[in-house]
């Protein structure tokens, strides 16, 4: 594993867990949530694609 897909996990954990606190606050239902993960992840992806070329 490079150090690139390790920081993008880390990044992901994080964003989940603020995510998590944030959706509370905010009354964020289940297909708002899943929306915001399936963006990140897309942005994420788009990101680590980036730095591999």
């Amino acid at each position: 594993m490079d150090g690139g897909l390790i920081l993008l996990i880390f990044l992901a954990l994080l964003f989940a867990w603020l995510l998590n606190r944030v959706r509370r606050a905010i009354r964020l239902g289940p297909v708002g949530y899943a929306g915001v993960v399936i963006v990140f992840v897309i942005v994420m992806l788009l990101l680590w694609g980036q730095t591999k070329i």
